[in-house]
């Protein structure tokens, strides 16, 4: 009997499994899913040696936003434990001096105001404009989602994101198949983000999510799918 492989799907800032309910609905009936819990720790580091902890000796894995970043700590720390590789409305620079202000002003909030008035603030520019107004199940499912969280989780995400290394150079070492997809419409990590991205990893797709802003799978779903399938179905080197 074959072992069914396993995908790594990891969620970003304030997320959790319901940011990848459809790509697991999709994928579940050809591979292991799992999605880690990135709640306990306020490294990239760290969030990246629990996957490690918990995952298979070999697996494909794909992040999304946050995700994105600590997938690459993860490839970072066991390179040959990847099998493929997906990058999904991210990023790979250091954080510049201006974004911990506005980083800031999101934790007074959530500290201040509690996760709802967060959610208030930070969710509208997470999607392509208008959505929120125009798809009350999305709004109801990100909301909760938000909500689920806490001040201190909050905190520890958003040190865990300004304390990120520079990712570019691990780049070139990537040999597996690797994706990169964004959403059209991603006003946080937008599509010219991605180009140099896509060109520095040998052989990657990148994908742009017609439509989508940076919550592309949950705003693209189909599109997120069909590019996950095809992912998970290029071959891999031993």
């Amino acid at each position: 009997m074959t072992t069914r492989e396993t995908v790594i799907l990891v969620p970003g800032l304030l997320c959790d499994a319901d940011v990848w309910t459809h790509q697991i609905a999709a994928l579940s009936p050809l591979h292991e899913v799992i999605v880690p819990d990135l709640t306990r720790h306020d490294s990239l580091q760290g969030m990246a040696a629990h996957i490690l902890d918990s995952a298979p000796e070999r697996f494909s894995i794909i992040g999304h936003s946050m995700g994105g970043r600590v997938t690459l700590e993860v490839f970072r720390l066991a390179p040959e434990r990847v099998a493929r590789i997906g990058l999904l409305d991210t990023g790979v620079h250091p954080a510049p001096p201006e974004e911990l202000s506005k980083r800031q002003a999101m934790l007074d909030i959530s500290a201040g105001q509690g996760m709802t008035a967060l959610a208030d603030a930070w969710l509208p520019p997470m999607v392509r404009p208008g959505l929120l107004d125009t798809d009350p199940a999305l709004r109801t499912t990100l909301y909760a989602m938000v909500e689920r969280m806490t001040p201190a989780i909050h905190r520890q995400q958003i040190t865990a994101l300004i304390n990120r290394p520079d990712a570019a150079p691990l780049l070139s070492q990537i040999t597996c198949p690797a994706l990169v997809g964004v959403g059209e419409l991603d006003q946080w990590s937008p599509p010219e983000q991605h180009v140099p991205i896509a060109e520095a990893i040998a052989g990657a797709a990148m994908v742009v999510f017609e439509g989508a802003g940076h919550m592309a799978p949950m705003e693209a779903p189909d599109a997120v799918n069909a590019a996950l399938l095809e992912w998970m179905a290029r071959p891999v080197g031993e």
